[in-house]
């Protein structure tokens, strides 16, 4: 770090550095800590907007709090650049997200800092809650911090954890973070009632200056103060939290240093659970990003002075897996009036951007709100409704009783899109799709299906649309091999794989997005390869010739081997009195942290090259000729 550049970020090594120095100094802080940030995001890539809308209030808390034995919590994550520059680890910054590099989210084995690991919204409360307790319990003087913005608000679980809060005496501060913003902007009646702003500059100078001018013993203070509870209760969401048993403070301007310090210590010197309401600017200090927060909640390398410039390819790209979820959705919806969309909160991420524009009466963004997304489902589907539920494979865990409860159980025909399938890359084990396969299986009734390449999830699509039962469709992120998609939509015999080649000793069962590296290892060993398509139902029939005319069997899948694609080969050979050679392989008992996509598959042995590896250590002798190790699978 530049010393001339940054003079006083460039002397701080750690918070306790920070809180030796004089108050009036912290706005300098600040504004060092915001060109570091850009300049250190421009270079690598990175989250971005939701951590330049962070950057006074990480300075005053760390100023004010006695970190790391105070305890801070940052919900989901996007925002922990500048905690992380503060803490210890401003020189190795731009390499989040890169192979062994930095986490791209607060990782407790990264720092002692980094008091919670997240990558999911909405936990903040309820783990700064759960210290906060053992804290007292043990007797420890302890203060404990939740940071969560008003977009992970519109989840279920922060009031739960506050509905408990409430009832505790324990020391937690919840700073309510509100910038209308969560990834796409925020939705849903709790962002309006946050977004009334005019209690800011109204309700809130009017008391700040009532307060300078009364003694707080008089008559008149007292008749103030109940004056104020009722300007709040019509204007102000601070009703809400008081009833909930939190004492509100607010709301302030985040990005006012003086203001927010003052109004932090105060919080942080009064017993028992306390809720700060600020309003801060995704993007603060940045042009760009100031002007266009979803384009910039997270972005590649980056020229600073020009900003994040489209690349102008020689040829049109291939489409992703998303590109073409988004597409067949709008033409499905076209041919089909019964078609209704959902997503949580996803709507550029999963596709949906140009589906809300053609269809805005048949789209539904809840907010942050898996559960309640797949409910919302099952009721629409109860009035002869068919909708599609768009969702990332890592946030459908958090919906799973109700995929079962509400959607199995009653056989409702829910066609779940699930994207980000399998390994996500730089975003890391939070966000990696590793278990659908395995919770989704177990469940009656449920179709499950993985394409191998562009064309295959767009017929997949239409036929877990078609069927009247739940389906799920899952695909992973980025590019797939490159097949041409055809206009027309074809439904797929259900439970039925193909055969892409016919070879001798060995046979390979490959599922989705394994299908394309195993073309290379069939050659190479002479093997037959199968795209099984389907998950479940299981082409039974496919399987036991498999297991009829070669000696060696391997499955093949981008998931967990417990309980995925190819324990269910297991059982179906088991329960056929069948004993075959049989080898699975997939992602093992372990997380695969934070790369590439590419260098994430190759340290799971998904790659060509790994999955020859792992059936000649098994079997040996196999190889027949040469590997050719085109590059081939997903990407970008």
């Amino acid at each position: 770090m530049n010393e001339q550049q940054y003079p006083f970020l460039s002397s701080i090594g750690s918070p306790a550095d920070l809180r030796q120095l004089d108050e009036e100094l912290l706005p300098q802080v600040a504004d060092e800590l915001r060109r570091y940030l850009i300049q250190s995001v421009a270079t690598s890539g990175g989250h971005f907007g939701a951590g330049l809308g962070c950057v006074e209030l990480t300075v005053a808390l760390h100023y004010l709090y006695e970190t790391p034995h105070d305890r801070i919590v940052w919900d989901v994550g996007h925002q922990a650049y500048p905690h992380k520059i503060l803490c210890e680890r401003a020189g190795s910054i731009t390499t989040i997200k890169q192979k062994q590099g930095l986490a791209p989210f607060p990782k407790r084995s990264e720092s002692e800092y980094d008091t919670f690991g997240t990558g999911h919204s909405s936990t903040s409360i309820s783990a700064a809650l759960g210290m906060a307790a053992a804290s007292d319990l043990q007797d420890e003087n302890r203060k404990c911090v939740a940071i969560i913005g008003d977009g992970a608000m519109t989840a279920g679980m922060a009031y739960e954890a506050l509905n408990h809060g409430g009832d505790l005496d324990s020391d937690l501060l919840v700073v309510l973070n509100e910038n209308q913003m969560s990834i796409s902007p925020n939705v849903g009646a709790m962002t309006k009632m946050l977004g009334r702003l005019m209690s800011g500059p109204t309700v809130t100078g009017i008391r700040e200056r009532g307060k300078k001018m009364m003694h707080r013993d008089s008559r008149t203070w007292r008749f103030m103060s109940r004056w104020e509870e009722h300007i709040k209760g019509m204007v102000m969401p601070s009703t809400l939290f008081e009833e909930l048993g939190f004492n509100y403070l607010g709301p302030i301007d985040g990005h006012d240093i003086p203001t927010l310090v003052r109004t932090i210590r105060t919080a942080r010197d009064v017993p028992g659970p306390n809720l700060l309401h600020i309003i801060t600017e995704k993007g603060k200090g940045y042009k760009p990003a100031e002007k266009d927060p979803v384009k910039y909640h997270a972005v590649g390398p980056f020229d600073p002075e020009k900003g994040v410039v489209a690349k102008t390819p020689d040829e049109k790209p291939r489409p992703t897996y998303t590109d073409v979820f988004g597409k067949w959705v709008c033409d499905m919806a076209e041919k089909d009036q019964r078609l209704l969309a959902i997503t949580p909160a996803m709507r550029e991420g999963s596709g949906l951007v140009e589906f809300h524009e053609r269809f805005p009466e048949r789209y539904f963004d809840v907010g942050i709100a898996e559960q309640h997304s797949v409910t919302l489902a099952a009721g629409m589907a109860c009035e002869d409704a068919h909708p599609v539920v768009a969702i990332y494979s890592t946030f459908l865990q958090r919906a799973y009783d109700q995929l079962i409860h509400d959607v199995a159980l009653q056989d409702l025909p829910v066609l779940f899109a699930i994207d980000r399938a399998g390994l996500v890359g730089p975003d890391g084990p939070t966000h990696a799709g590793s278990f659908d396969l395995s919770f989704l299986r177990c469940i009656p009734g449920m179709v499950i299906m993985a394409p191998a390449d562009e064309d295959e999830c767009r017929q997949m699509l239409y036929t877990g649309f078609r069927h009247r039962g739940p389906a799920a469709v899952r695909y992973p992120r980025g590019r797939g091999p490159g097949a041409d998609v055809q206009e027309k939509m074809t439904a797929i015999p259900l439970g039925k794989s193909i055969t892409l080649r016919q070879g001798s000793r060995l046979a390979i069962l490959a599922f989705g997005s394994m299908v394309e590296p195993c073309r290379a290892v069939a050659e190479k060993l002479d093997a037959s390869l199968v795209n099984m398509r389907f998950v479940k139902p299981l082409d039974r029939e496919a399987i036991l010739s498999a297991a009829g005319r070669h000696t060696h069997i391997v499955t093949v899948e981008e998931n967990a081997i417990a309980g995925g694609a190819g324990s269910g080969v297991n059982e179906l050979l088991a329960s056929e009195g069948i004993s075959a050679d049989i080898l699975n392989i997939g992602l093992g008992d372990d997380y695969i942290q934070h790369a590439t996509r590419e260098e994430c598959l190759h340290q799971a042995g998904l790659d060509s090259e790994g999955i020859l590896a792992k059936i000649n250590r098994r079997f040996g002798g196999l190889d027949q000729k040469p590997l050719d190790l085109e590059p081939s699978g997903t990407s970008g």
